[in-house]
């Protein structure tokens, strides 16, 4: 029968007949048959289906066996035996020898027949050798994939032991050497499939025997890392990294970052060929391995890696953004990248020729991956852009081509650069030693204790959180002959950028540094503060003026640049004037002077005075965290108290036209304080002015910021020894003196004369009372009877004929505390928020108010704390009761912000339309590039601390207790100058091209 089958395949006849006699053939197999016979059918099926030259003689062969196994076993399994398959193995079969594809093929055929048998373990124990064997010899990825589909379907035959480990690691390694030598379509797909098989097999190995991936991993990274290779391994290695279960890669980062073993370059080769994975396709989780490993470099401070790797491959990844199949994990990529590489602008401005011509092939697509692309694309170029401003002839061809695109808000891209900076990741090794910790998860930068300068830290502080000052002393031009100024916005911009968590403001504190100071010793940050802004506002009234810059950009309309240019910088952000009448009680004739200043300094009223029946002009008035929104009346003007009013009784020296009204703090969450007997409900708390005219009752010797201006600004008696020359009568006589403020600051800075000097010590000694402070607060402004229709056309308020005052709100937006118990020693901390119009662009020119929905919560807005080097989030609660908690801890230089409103209306417009016109701030370039350079810098000197310290570290106790005390703050107030320096603490072609 077997030379009959044989002459029916070799004949000329056509197929179609030969299938009919074939058919025969093979149902006559079905018949029983001696053993002879039935090896004869057995040979020639195995010659037919490994020599076979046709497809049709090889399915012809696989047929007779198929059909031999089925009704003739025991013949099948005699035939079918170890020694026979260990000969095709080694030897191979007939003059193809060792080069037959289809053995694999012929085993995997044969071994479904043989299963149940006596001798499958014996076949079994042979393959599992066989397979290891032929694994080692790096097999193509055509024979590769039938090893592992003949395992997949019979397990039995995978190595156990040590040998299962070693098949793990050989078939990783002969994976590297897989390479695609086609560039037909259909090759590669037939090629993607094949390394899926072989990585498929591993996945299966993986999940029944966890132990081996591990060391399976640890054999890729030797492969990828390794710098003998002459040519790279190959991208078909992503599909290994797919099949690694997500829960171990913290620990296998972790173990790698941390192996002094693996040389910067062989971590540089290893991170540089996984960025090149990108490019694989069908792969899944590639992108957060790839991050993984780049954030766990970040950790550990090895930034020149990181710097060279991001540089020479960035190009690259962002190319693949072309192709729909790898576009979402190359966004990942290529978004983290970019936003950890915020110490210098070179690895964005590689990417800038690409990127028009890849947003015009994104639109041009028109699917939904590159709609989702072009919004995640735009977002990350506008956090480059607000990042590295200042390169307009660069960046005008990109923001052209993303113009129709989303442009994200402030507070996302600094939410997106302030958790992908490298020095923002964390390493849990930095506990164990504290220069090691990382960038402050606020974002914020603090500085850096001098000896003693807590007083200048907090004071640079509070004005750098000055939003306005911020941005105007940011946007100062080169070259503006203010030797101070540009050192201030030096730091200031260093406290934008800087990767360091705190920079020394060296050069700062000597270039301001007040004559008359004595080094090391502690100071008075009110009296540093003075000399400051006085020095500051010198210096520009002799040099260019800073709004030159406006008039040349058309900002301002001529009235307005008029008003403004005549003004330094320092009188537009911390100016206001104030009036000083006195008033002869006799003749009752009135001499009055007006003078600027920069700041208030309230004192302490006597302990038996009764703030509560102390009255001003017009009611200083507290208010809670609700918004401002005027009543119908709101806009009457009070009218000044000189204006038809009697001369007070001499019987009775504190009697006055006009109580003083404040409007108690509401915290939230607690009861409103009475106000005539009745509390605030919510209706009333809606509209604090409703209460415009009834009296507070605060608790019993309580104090308030409120309380403190009502006193500044009530009348005085000049009696005694202080009576006044009056001219008109041209002798000593009895006089009332009242201080009118006429035109309130942008930025209201009020110091709490807390230092008084004590004759009986020869000390200068502290009041200690608490002070509570309002969120928001309304200051009394006189206006002028000329200025009264002005009212109407800028803010809310409504002006009646006639002189009177106005009301306009302020916004708390920094608190200098002073912790100890005399101005000579103790430490200065503060704590501050950036305050924005809680009124969108102004109040509408009608008068009408904004709704309430439209504003933000006063405690919505973040608090921080800055304590030198040390900054922290915090809160308006903190604020409230720091003196509480710490008695010594009281709040000393506060700064609140002006709405926008009639004073103020002029000023809010121009900045907001500066803000409009140019967003962010653009450093010159000389000042970016330092900064580029110092954070270069910091990121060598990490690396070299971090790699310094990796023996101490690893020598170190497992548990961290230590330690805990050595990061305290060491401030003591009992001794002279307590604030020491550790004060505070311490990135279309083919579709071959894709692939490969």
């Amino acid at each position: 029968m077997d030379k009959i089958l044989e002459a029916v395949v070799m004949s000329s006849y056509p197929n179609n007949v030969k299938q009919g006699l074939v058919r025969r053939v093979i149902e006559a197999a079905k018949q029983p048959m001696d053993s002879e016979q039935c090896w004869s059918m057995l040979e020639l099926s195995t010659k037919l289906y490994l020599t076979g030259d046709t497809k049709y003689k090889r399915e012809v062969g696989k047929e007779v066996l198929e059909v031999y196994g089925h009704y003739h076993p025991e013949e099948f399994e005699e035939f079918f035996n170890v020694r026979f398959l260990l000969s095709l193995l080694q030897e191979g079969y007939g003059p193809m020898g060792k080069r037959s594809h289809y053995v694999l093929d012929y085993i995997q055929l044969g071994l479904q027949f043989v299963l149940e048998s006596p001798s499958a373990n014996s076949i079994f124990s042979l393959l599992r050798i066989e397979v290891l064997r032929k694994i080692c010899e790096r097999p193509s990825p055509k024979q590769c994939a039938k090893i592992s589909k003949l395992l997949t379907q019979h397990p039995q035959c995978i190595p156990t032991g040590k040998h299962q480990l070693l098949f793990c690691q050989q078939l990783i390694r002969c994976i590297g050497h897989f390479q695609c030598v086609s560039e037909g379509e259909e090759e590669i797909m037939e090629f993607l499939e094949q390394v899926n098989k072989v990585s498929g097999l591993l996945q299966r190995i993986w999940r029944t025997q966890t132990s081996t991936i591990l060391p399976s991993l640890k054999e890729l990274f030797t492969i990828i890392s390794s710098t003998e290779e002459q040519e790279a391994p190959s991208n078909a290695l992503a599909s290994v990294v797919q099949f690694v279960p997500l829960e171990l890669m913290d620990g296998v980062i972790r173990n790698l970052t941390n192996d002094d073993s693996i040389t910067d370059v062989q971590m540089m080769m290893a991170i540089g060929r996984m960025i090149d994975w990108v490019s694989w396709p069908l792969g899944k989780n590639i992108d957060k391995w790839i991050i993984a490993l780049l954030k766990g470099l970040a950790a550990v401070k090895k930034f020149s890696i990181l710097i060279e790797v991001t540089l020479s491959k960035i190009e690259k990844v962002f190319s693949k953004l072309l192709y729909p199949i790898v576009r979402e994990g190359a966004l990942s990529v290529l978004q983290y990248m970019l936003l950890s590489f915020q110490h210098s602008h070179e690895a964005f401005h590689l990417l800038l020729p690409h990127i028009p011509r890849l947003v015009a092939s994104l639109k041009k697509e028109d699917s939904n991956s590159a709609t989702s692309s072009l919004e995640q694309l735009a977002e990350l170029i506008h956090c480059m852009f607000f990042r590295f401003s200042g390169f307009p002839d660069l960046y005008e061809p990109v923001l052209e081509a993303i113009k129709a695109l989303p442009i994200p808000n402030e507070d996302r891209i600094k939410h997106l650069l302030g958790q992908n900076a490298w020095t923002s990741q964390k390493n849990e090794l930095a506990c164990f030693y504290p220069r090691l910790a990382s960038k402050s998860e606020t974002g914020k930068i603090g500085l850096i204790n001098l000896g003693n300068t807590c007083y200048m830290n907090s004071i640079i502080q509070s004005l750098f959180m000055a939003s306005d000052f911020r941005h105007s002393v940011l946007n100062l031009t080169e070259g503006n002959s203010q030797p101070l100024m540009t050192k201030l916005q030096w730091l200031f911009a260093f406290l934008e950028h800087s990767q360091r968590p705190a920079i020394s403001p060296e050069s700062f504190l000597s270039a301001s540094w007040p004559p008359w100071f004595t080094p090391g010793a502690q100071q008075d940050c009110s009296e540093y503060l003075k000399y400051l802004l006085d020095r500051l506002h010198e210096e520009e009234k002799t040099g260019k003026r800073i709004y030159q810059k406006l008039k040349e950009s058309s900002f301002m309309s001529q009235a307005v640049e008029h008003h403004y240019l005549n003004k330094t910088l320092i009188e537009k952000m911390f100016g206001g004037k104030m009036m000083t009448k006195i008033r002869c009680l006799k003749c009752l004739n009135v001499s009055s002077r007006e003078e600027a200043f920069t700041d208030l300094s309230l004192a302490f009223p006597p302990p038996d005075r009764n703030m509560h029946g102390n009255t001003s002009v017009l009611p200083v008035e507290e208010i809670g965290p609700q918004f401002i929104e005027p009543p119908e009346n709101a806009g009457q003007l009070t009218e000044s108290p000189w204006i038809k009013r009697k001369a007070p009784m001499a019987a009775d020296p504190a009697a006055l036209p006009m109580l003083v009204e404040t409007l108690g703090f509401q915290e939230p969450g607690e009861a409103a304080n009475p106000l005539s007997g009745n509390d605030i409900g919510p209706d009333k708390a809606k509209d604090p002015l409703l209460a415009f005219g009834e009296q507070a009752c605060a608790p019993k010797d309580s104090r308030s910021v409120p309380d403190l201006i009502n006193y500044f600004l009530s009348p005085e008696r000049l009696t005694a020894e202080n009576k006044y020359h009056c001219e008109k009568c041209a002798s000593l006589q009895d006089a009332e003196k009242v201080a009118e403020l006429t035109e309130g600051p942008h930025y209201l800075i009020l110091t709490l004369l807390r230092f008084s000097f004590d004759p009986r010590t020869m000390k200068r000694k502290k009041i200690l009372d608490n002070v509570s402070i309002p969120v928001v607060l309304k200051l009394p402004i006189l206006v002028a009877p000329e200025e009264t229709e002005e009212v109407c056309q800028c803010g809310k308020d409504s002006a009646a004929p006639g002189s009177g005052f106005m009301s306009v709100v302020y916004d708390l937006c920094s608190v200098v505390v002073h912790s100890g118990i005399s101005s000579e020693s103790g430490h200065y901390y503060c704590y501050s928020r950036e305050c924005t119009d809680t009124v969108p662009q102004g109040q509408p020119r009608d008068g009408t108010p904004k709704p309430a929905s439209d504003k933000q919560l006063d405690f919505e807005i973040q608090w921080y704390l800055f304590n030198d080097t040390r900054v922290s989030f915090s809160s308006f609660e903190s604020v409230s009761n720091v003196t509480s908690f710490f008695p010594k801890d009281t709040a000393y230089v506060l700064f609140y912000r002006q709405r926008p409103g009639r004073q103020s209306c002029l000023l809010h417009e121009a900045l907001a339309e500066a803000g409009r016109l140019h967003g962010e701030p653009s450093l010159h370039k000389d000042l970016m590039e330092a900064i580029s350079k110092d954070n270069i810098l910091y990121l060598q000197e990490q690396e070299k601390e971090a790699r310094n310290r990796a023996a101490y570290i690893s020598a170190l106790p497992k548990s961290p207790l230590w330690w805990r005390d050595l990061d305290r703050d060491k401030d003591d107030d009992s001794s002279s100058g307590g604030c020491s320096p550790a004060a505070g603490g311490g990135g279309s072609g083919s579709f071959h091209g894709l692939v490969f």
